[in-house]
């Protein structure tokens, strides 16, 4: 199982993306070894998002209709505590309620790959997903 977060989203979704050609060549090889692709609601919360307001509606509304596509672990009220737990007590400014989030995904699954162009993943002790 992979982790799939908002910069691979984005970048399959955005052709104009620095990272979009590679993002295709991870997820064709995810695929084709048969990984699942583990992602939480607030991921798609934000990629949805983003693609709505850098893209526009339509390529958002296909994003939103392709999510079945992914596992997808629904933040509880115990998990989003936990984050806000850990949002309340870090250092670093730029890690995001999200980004917490996906950790602790990651962490409480036991995935250690992440689909990613986020540093904060390897920072974080996690791999990120290269083609082989």
């Amino acid at each position: 199982m992979t982790f799939v977060d908002t910069s691979a989203i984005y970048a399959l979704a955005d052709r104009k993306d620095p990272n979009h050609e590679t993002a295709q060549q991870h997820l064709r090889q995810l695929l084709a070894e048969g990984e699942e692709l583990l992602t939480h609601n607030y991921v798609l919360v934000e990629a949805i998002s983003l693609v709505q307001s850098r893209l526009g509606a339509a390529p958002a509304v296909r994003l939103a209709n392709s999510s079945s596509q992914f596992v997808i672990e629904w933040v509880s009220e115990e998990l989003h505590r936990e984050a806000v737990d850990r949002l309340a007590h870090t250092a670093r400014r730029r890690l995001s309620l999200i980004d917490l989030t996906s950790f602790l995904v990651m962490r409480h699954r036991g995935v250690k790959s992440a689909f990613a162009f986020d540093e904060d993943f390897a920072r974080e002790g996690f791999r990120l997903y290269e083609t082989a």
